[in-house]
């Protein structure tokens, strides 16, 4: 291979392999109507956000320029956190009960976890089953026709969930792992600050992981991962993510500063 050849390729190869992803902000909802937002879900067929205002213990619908739809799509709940649509329904993460939510807003019943420490993220996969993720005992729970099993155990800070296809994945406080149907656990990145909180897939192997105190990074393919975002100096947190693939729009709940913050991905 002729030497200016060589360089040529090996410089592509270099540059993919770091390529940086970045941040674009596009807007912020106002600090008023929503009282510590925990979780922001994107709802593709209503073309929405539906965040979990913990500190109301209710779920307020935002329209994807962050304005107020309803504030009271669904009241009554206790400390709600992670959501997630399945069969229209809403399902969301309570203090040690996962509630189940019409298209309404009613609440049409509770599941309750025995030994709940804090429910905290909550996944559905394409049959309906729940997982739950309980951040104080390490758990995630497995709920299928209503009935809970603990799923997994000695996750230290149990946190964001995410299935895809048969895999469950993982977010400890400092770990990201990959779960298989046969329950066998593999490393997906490592080297992160305490304080993993959400996960959203953005392509195929790759990942964006948001940590409470104001840290967004990219999980790349291979496993490796970089700092998108640090507004720990801003006191701006980064909980429970949502993402639209679509747009790449990335949905950042703030609970510190009662704002969800939209990101274009780039």
């Amino acid at each position: 291979m002729k030497k200016p050849l060589f360089l040529f390729i090996a410089t592509l190869l270099c540059s993919a392999t770091f390529a940086q992803h970045s941040l674009v902000k596009l807007w912020e909802s106002d600090s008023v109507t929503i009282k510590g937002p925990e979780s922001a879900l994107f709802d593709s067929k209503s073309n929405s956000i539906f965040v979990s205002s913990m500190g109301s213990g209710s779920v307020v619908q935002l329209d994807l320029k962050g304005k107020v739809i309803k504030a009271d799509w669904a009241t009554g709940l206790n400390s709600n956190k992670g959501s997630a649509f399945y069969n229209g329904l809403f399902y969301t993460a309570e203090t040690s009960a996962v509630a189940v939510i019409d298209n309404t807003g009613k609440v049409v019943k509770r599941i309750p976890i025995e030994g709940a420490g804090m429910l905290n993220d909550l996944a559905v996969d394409s049959k309906g089953i729940v997982y739950v993720s309980d951040t104080r005992t390490g758990k995630v729970h497995r709920i299928e026709n209503d009935k809970p099993m603990v799923y997994l155990e000695n996750i230290p800070g149990a946190n964001g969930l995410l299935t895809v296809n048969t895999d469950l994945y993982v977010v400890g406080s400092t770990t990201f792992q990959k779960v298989n149907a046969s329950k066998e656990i593999t490393k997906v990145s490592e080297s992160f600050e305490s304080g993993l909180d959400g996960i959203v897939p953005i392509s195929d192997k790759e990942f964006i992981l948001s940590n409470y105190k104001g840290i967004l990074y990219y999980v790349n393919a291979d496993g490796t991962n970089q700092v998108l975002l640090d507004s720990r100096a801003q006191r701006i947190m980064a909980n429970d993510i949502s993402y639209d693939s679509k747009t790449k729009t990335l949905y950042v709940p703030s609970f510190g500063t009662n704002r969800i913050i939209a990101y274009q991905v780039k």
